[in-house]
């Protein structure tokens, strides 16, 4: 991979007001191409606001529609990557994120996994992803994961897999879990699970987080930059908007593979084996309880 000077946009999106949060990516946007950075990657749903419900019917967008075009336009001086809600051909409504560089989509990535417990309802809303892909770059092979996706392990390791050397978190992620620590909880989740992946994957971790209030909820910011060895290279402030710039370097992740060679001894074999079995116990189980219940139902 190579070394990279990159921006995390850590915004304060208007819910609802596509237009004036695009006028604000390509605000930050102008900023980051005059820092002379190659990459600036913006929240999840940085385009829409979070707490959309059903406003997510009227402001969903296609890949061609002229929002979207107006930033993979801008990509033409910087790689970037931007969130909002996608609409499909079929009309299924996805939570989305674009890779777009030199002027051309480069990469989709769908979200996977949507919460819905406690505050969230996301699948009331959205459809879901169905893939997981690391994608070639200017600067190397990186994956993106939005949010929810980043707290299913199985997810950064079939991007580690694929052989992303950078992973991309963007994520609306709210402040949770208030105390007396400098951390709060949802904060200190966030950075311990980030910085083990960072660790056992060997890779940078860029995760982008928004600020702002929407209807109760407070997102809490904290963008920040994991190198492969798990720690924190860089953060931005908490609660409020900030461009926090962060210097990715090749010769990291080269020194962390070398002295935790985790990827190299890696045994797909085994884990798609052992997944498979798991996979064949767990059916098996669901029919011999499907094939008890109508029994009993006839008794």
């Amino acid at each position: 991979m190579k070394s990279i000077k990159a921006v995390i946009g850590q915004i304060y999106p208007t819910l609802g007001n596509v237009e004036r949060n695009v006028s604000m990516h390509l605000e930050k946007i102008g900023e980051a191409v005059r820092e002379q950075a190659d990459l600036i990657v913006f929240p999840e749903l940085g385009l829409t606001g979070y707490q959309l419900r059903d406003m997510a019917f009227e402001i969903a967008m296609t890949l061609s529609d002229e929002p979207v075009r107006r930033l993979v336009e801008a990509s033409k001086e910087i790689d970037i990557v931007f969130s909002f809600v996608e609409e499909s051909r079929e009309h299924i409504f996805y939570i989305t994120a674009v890779y777009a560089s030199q002027g051309k989509i480069l990469h989709v990535h769908r979200k996977v996994y949507l919460p819905t417990y406690g505050m969230f309802e996301e699948m009331r809303h959205f459809g879901r992803g169905d893939r997981f892909r690391a994608f070639e770059t200017r600067f190397g092979r990186t994956g993106l994961l939005i949010c929810e996706d980043a707290w299913h392990p199985s997810a950064p390791f079939l991007l580690s897999q694929d052989g992303a050397e950078m992973l991309i978190v963007i994520a609306s992620g709210p402040a949770r879990g208030a105390s007396a620590e400098p951390m709060i909880g949802s904060e200190r989740s966030w950075y311990s699970m980030l910085g083990t992946y960072a660790q056992f994957f060997t890779s940078f971790i860029l995760f982008a987080n928004r600020v702002g209030f929407e209807d109760g909820v407070t997102f809490f910011g904290r963008s920040a930059l994991f190198d492969p060895f798990g720690r924190v290279q860089a953060q931005a402030k908490a609660l409020e908007p900030d461009m926090l710039t962060v210097h990715i370097e090749n010769k990291r992740i080269r020194r962390a593979r070398y002295m935790m060679p985790l990827l190299r001894d890696e045994n797909l074999d085994v884990t798609i084996r052992e997944l498979s079995r798991i996979r064949e116990s767990r059916l098996s189980a669901d029919w011999l309880d499907m094939t008890n219940r109508w029994d009993s139902s006839e008794e």
